[in-house]
């Protein structure tokens, strides 16, 4: 089985779950456009990396789920940031260094998440349904949100659509 990046659930409602994510290294690539192609174009390039496209041709086993996500600080509504999510135990200083410029490794901290399970295939249209979901879930049991929002697929596209396990992830702000 696949590794997954790894979380625990601090508590459950009814639409949603409140997560604390574990810190972990991802490789992760900027790319511009519409949510409908941005997955494909990105992919090819990271699992090049996870598949000895790195200066030590190493190989670095596939995790999930494929995060695709659009931050809070971007400066453009079309940014989006693909990315892997590196396995359990990896560090910034002991992965080897991407091929592929557009490639990029970054840690990321501890972080408590808002997150919302659904299935079939992740398409902008049912992403944005979630996400609107998700948010309204959560304003209810007032919990703040960040702008950041991680559509997370965890199988692969040729797996028939209604099958395809999907989340949606976002960073909350607890006080």
């Amino acid at each position: 089985m696949t590794q997954r990046q790894e979380f625990t659930v601090i508590e459950e409602y009814g639409d949603f779950e409140l997560r604390e994510y574990k810190p972990c290294v991802i490789a992760e690539i900027k790319v511009a456009g519409q949510y409908s192609n941005t997955g494909s174009s990105a992919f090819r390039s990271l699992f090049n990396y996870i598949s000895q496209g790195n200066k030590a041709s190493q190989k670095i086993a596939m995790t999930a789920p494929v995060i695709t996500a659009q931050r809070a600080n971007s400066n453009a509504s079309d940014d989006w940031f693909v990315s892997f999510v590196m396995p359990s135990g990896s560090t910034y200083g002991h992965l080897p260094a991407p091929n592929d410029s557009q490639v990029k490794l970054r840690e990321l901290s501890a972080e408590t998440c808002v997150a919302l399970s659904f299935h079939g295939r992740a398409t902008e249209a049912l992403s944005q349904k979630k996400i609107k979901s998700l948010r309204a879930a959560a304003a209810k049991e007032n919990i703040s949100l960040s702008d950041e929002t991680r559509i997370c697929r965890f199988d692969p596209p040729f797996k028939p659509g209604f099958v395809q396990y999907n989340e949606i992830v976002i960073p909350a702000y607890l006080d």
